[in-house]
């Protein structure tokens, strides 16, 4: 028997809150970018995520997540939404909790930027800072489901193992992404993304598979900490968001192309000339993704039409090195590129 049994008041009130939310989710455009590298012009896709509700990608799995527990019986009004995570996650569940009268408490790594911190907070949320000492971000999930284990009324979301996660990303990311790029005659012959969670490039993996079977899949990861490759962390970087100090659950690396390391400092002078010669700012995921497909497209040669996703915005990263004064110079790639122009593709 379900703790809190929805009355039909509550059931109407949030499914048409849940109508509202979903209004305000998905649907983003498709940012294609022209550049030019080593004499070859070539074109980059990207789902332009900052346009969710609240700001970032994560919103489109913190939703499904929460709609897909409402209609199991899992997440009942009032119960306490509990969650590890980096930032952008807790923001999505911090604000789409509150709009459902939900309290939310997010175990957080302490070194994570303040804006995400002032961010959580601002919704109304409650943040538990977890040290290197206390175990960091492992020791972030762990606490989670301590307190959930002893308190009564909560609701887990689990995002680095519930399905839900790969499954927004499969029926709407990357369903739209198809979409958008066939409108122009596009059809991708490879997606990369940073590995958070693993649920945008798992999802995109299932989707892709059966509607491009041409289209290789590839994780992305810091060349300054290799996590997938190694299997726990090694070294640090400057990327948030992605590598955090394991495998999420959700990725099984066995079904994905083979994984695309790009330096944290190369990310981030990419991600400043996306902004100051394109006018598009981004957090500095975007910016490594960015170079990804780039790597992916001069591998592949003529005819490459490489996919990704810009996850959020700059706005996350302004006390970071993304915007400090002694900001790493472009290298290698990232000095390379001839960013010439870029059209946004609506939904």
């Amino acid at each position: 028997m379900c703790a809190h049994p929805l009355s039909a008041t509550h059931s109407r009130a949030h499914a048409a809150r849940l109508r509202d939310l979903e209004a305000l989710i998905g649907r983003t455009p498709l940012v294609e970018i022209f550049c030019r590298v080593r004499g070859r012009d070539l074109s980059i896709f990207a789902k332009h995520e900052s346009l969710n509700f609240t700001g970032s990608i994560k919103d489109r799995m913190a939703f499904r997540i929460i709609q897909e527990a409402y209609a199991d019986g899992s997440l009942h009004p009032g119960d306490t939404i509990v969650e590890a995570t980096s930032g952008n996650t807790g923001i999505a569940f911090v604000a789409l909790g509150r709009a459902l009268g939900h309290p939310v408490r997010i175990f957080m790594p302490d070194w994570m930027s303040c804006e995400r911190k002032q961010l959580i907070r601002s919704y109304g949320g409650e943040i538990v800072p977890v040290s290197k000492e206390q175990g960091g971000f492992i020791g972030s999930i762990a606490m989670a489901e301590s307190f959930a284990s002893e308190n009564s009324h909560t609701f887990l979301p689990r995002q680095f193992e519930n399905t839900a996660n790969a499954r927004a990303h499969r029926d709407g990311t990357v369903a739209e992404l198809l979409t958008q790029m066939g409108r122009v005659g596009a059809t991708p012959t490879a997606f990369v993304a940073g590995v958070g969670t693993g649920g945008t490039v798992m999802g995109a993996a299932e989707l892709l598979r059966k509607e491009a079977p041409q289209c290789t899949v590839h994780a992305l990861e810091p060349s300054n900490s290799p996590t997938l490759r190694t299997g726990h962390r090694v070294g640090s970087h400057r990327i948030q968001g992605i590598s955090d100090e394991f495998i999420p659950k959700l990725v099984d690396l066995a079904v994905l192309d083979e994984i695309v390391d790009v330096d944290d400092g190369e990310a981030i002078a990419m991600t400043r000339r996306l902004a100051f010669e394109l006018g598009l700012g981004l957090g500095i995921s975007s910016g490594a993704n960015f170079l990804g497909a780039l790597k992916l497209s001069l591998l592949q040669g003529a005819g490459a039409m490489t996919a990704t996703v810009f996850a959020d915005c700059s706005k996350k990263y302004l006390s970071t090195d993304l915007c400090a004064e002694n900001a790493p110079e472009a290298q290698g790639l990232a000095a390379e590129v001839e960013l010439l122009d870029w059209r946004a593709l609506p939904c």
